[in-house]
């Protein structure tokens, strides 16, 4: 009798890499590491991946979806800057992961035109669809206002994840970024 696919398998070796991942960084994911971490051999996990990209991809939506669940808990833009920092101080490597190779969740357009951010990463179009919901109009009119507060996070966060400032000065830090979210919003709203 041939033996039957394990339809549990994909998600057994998704979570192996997670945990490679979270241990050790990028060398501890290869492909022989993460079948034997899964309780597989090395053909399986490539008979799901086609290669250690196409693996990465996979691990990459599932911190999205992480992201994501911390975003849907946000009722507001100021809740949603704060769920983004807490999520990348709680999970350093997904957040290195996803900055990373946070590119392979681009789709190719063939340089013809530019597509929107939100379609390679949706949790913008969260903050698009939250600064609507806020200040009025569509999502569509509030991708600068995200784009600011994503690159005001994000240079926060990395800030703090490496530990650039001196000691006892990271509440400070995030005082004044909380400032900036609000200014960012506020000055939003004026425009309106």
């Amino acid at each position: 009798m041939p033996r039957q696919p394990d339809p549990e398998l994909e998600g057994r070796i998704l979570h192996a890499a997670d945990v490679l991942w979270r241990r050790g960084g990028e060398q501890a994911l290869t492909m022989r590491a993460v079948a034997q971490a899964a309780g597989t051999n090395t053909p399986a996990v490539y008979r799901r991946f086609k290669n250690r990209e196409d693996l990465i991809r996979g691990l990459l939506l599932r911190i999205v979806a992480r992201l994501r669940r911390y975003f849907e808990q946000g009722q507001s833009l100021q809740q949603m800057a704060e769920t983004y920092v807490e999520f990348a101080l709680k999970t350093p490597h997904d957040y290195e992961l996803f900055y990373s190779y946070g590119t392979l969740l681009n789709r190719r357009t063939g340089g013809k035109q530019r597509r929107p951010i939100r379609e390679s990463r949706p949790n913008f179009g969260l903050v698009e669809q939250m600064a609507a919901k806020e200040l009025g109009g569509t999502p569509d009119d509030h991708t600068e206002l995200a784009l600011q507060l994503w690159s005001l996070l994000h240079g926060m966060t990395m800030l703090l994840l490496n530990k650039s400032l001196p000691d006892g000065h990271d509440a400070e830090l995030r005082d004044a970024c909380r400032t900036a979210v609000k200014t960012l919003i506020a000055n939003a709203k004026q425009k309106r």
